[in-house]
């Protein structure tokens, strides 16, 4: 298996849909959901979501820095902090900025995969703060592509359900 050339395809094919499905969305519907129970996400906090729903995760495993702010360990983190409930997440702005912020992201995960080695990625392993199994390393990243193509199949019901003309084809890019 050749990780890296696995990983880059499905790293420049799932933001291009994301980018294409965001082209979808309109600046008025950040604070529609689906429902005010069950504790579902607005669209804007689903957008900054997916904004740092992948690159993020792949820095994190290969260098060991997950975004928190100084003097704070993932590890020390309750499980409600870690993941807190949809109403305490942050929102977007704006489907521009959540654009810009989506390739920032994924540039940030193509450089984390340029840095790394096809051996590096088969042989060593990471846990994760919500997981502390140890994992080879080519797999957690492609569990945070995963986790980035999980919320863009989000997003594609999310504009379905608002009336949006989206088909197969905008969630597959054919």
């Amino acid at each position: 298996m050749n990780w890296k050339e696995l990983l880059k395809s499905e790293i420049e094919n799932t933001y291009k849909v994301t980018d294409g499905l965001l082209a979808l969305v309109d600046d008025d519907s950040l604070d529609w959901k689906p429902s005010p129970k069950n504790n579902w996400m607005t669209m804007g906090q689903l957008l900054l979501h997916l904004t740092n729903s992948c690159g993020y995760g792949i820095r994190g495993f290969l260098t060991g820095d997950w975004g928190l702010p100084e003097g704070i360990k993932a590890e020390d983190l309750s499980p409600e902090e870690m993941l807190p409930p949809a109403e305490k997440l942050p929102a977007i702005g704006s489907v521009r900025e959540a654009k810009e912020l989506l390739a920032k992201d994924k540039k940030i995960a193509l450089d984390m995969l340029a840095k790394c080695s096809e051996e590096k990625l088969t042989n060593e392993t990471a846990s994760a703060p919500w997981d502390p199994t140890e994992i080879v390393l080519g797999y957690r990243f492609l569990q945070m592509v995963a986790h980035q193509s999980s919320h863009k199949s989000q997003l594609f019901y999310y504009l379905k359900l608002q009336g949006k003309p989206v088909n197969t084809s905008h969630l597959w890019a054919m």
